[in-house]
């Protein structure tokens, strides 16, 4: 009897032992991640039948039926941002507005999901030579931003970044000058361990022009897992023609599951002039 005793203690110390340094664990199995890029074109744009508040009960659905872990914003106004937030208090968002760096004019926010992450750490900086100030570079048009966050998860304890952002329309130096500057701040803040990053945003320049190839040297784009017959232009014009391909998910030490242009019907024919797009990732 009393080894049998002995044998129970030791089974039963044994296996809190392993418990506890289980539960310690920054491992416990793959992290699948859902990531949404999305230009929610402005709340002050002109666009008639198009204007943000038809579209944006649309909005709402893409959100509500494609549930994802993160999501990109682009052109967001505030007044989008808090419609987001009301609508979905499960999510939570970092970002600063570009013009004052505070709540004027267009965010590049980034929502992740307050249950299942944890913010550690994030920021803004400008595309310009000076991007630790509000600010205006090169040839652009306007100011331009980039946010990121970096994200734990709760269950797994897996680290990962989101960075997202929009390059400018017009000066053509400035998407030039702001891919190399991005590369160099992922660079500074990941500091080239090995954990997963992300960058999304309008990028307005197809992935073939050689402005990539210095992002592409440390990034892969998530939509090259489909077949280029099944490539489907994001920028839609609403129906109006001159489409391109120009929003984009790139990764890095992560795995790329399924990548999907979101051109269905979520309540109106157009949901943007963009449509948003999704990868999802492991990790």
């Amino acid at each position: 009897m009393k080894k049998l005793n002995f044998a129970l203690l030791l089974a039963v110390l044994f296996a809190s032992v392993a418990f506890v340094f289980g539960s310690c664990s920054d491992n416990k199995g793959d992290l699948t991640i859902k990531y949404i890029s999305y230009n929610i074109r402005n709340s002050h744009a002109n666009d008639g039948d198009n204007a943000w508040d038809i579209r944006k009960p649309a909005t709402k659905e893409m959100i509500s039926r494609e549930q994802p872990d993160v999501f990109g914003l682009q052109e967001a106004y505030i007044e989008q941002l808090q419609y987001i937030d009301s609508n979905f208090p499960q999510y939570s968002r970092v970002g600063v507005g570009r013009d004052d760096g505070k709540e004027e004019g267009e965010f590049m926010a980034v929502y992740y999901r307050n249950d299942k992450f944890k913010l550690m750490e994030n920021g803004d900086f400008w595309l310009s030579e000076t991007p630790d100030e509000c600010s205006m570079g090169w040839d652009a048009a306007c100011k331009r931003i980039v946010t990121w966050a970096k994200l734990k998860d709760k269950e797994t304890g897996k680290v990962f970044y989101a960075f997202n952002t929009h390059l400018d329309h017009v000066g053509e130096v400035a998407r030039e000058q702001s891919i190399l500057l991005i590369v160099k701040k992922i660079d500074e803040i990941v500091k080239k361990d090995k954990t997963p990053v992300f960058l999304s945003g309008d990028f307005n320049s197809n992935v073939s022009s050689p402005i990539f190839d210095p992002l592409k040297n440390i990034m892969k784009d998530s939509r090259a897992i489909l077949p280029e017959s099944e490539w489907i232009s994001t920028y839609n014009n609403y129906g109006n023609g001159n489409d391109a391909m120009i929003d984009y998910i790139f990764y890095k030490n992560a795995e790329v599951l399924d990548f999907k242009t979101l051109n269905g019907d979520y309540g109106k024919p157009y949901i943007s002039d963009h449509y948003p797009v999704m990868a999802r990732m492991k990790i």
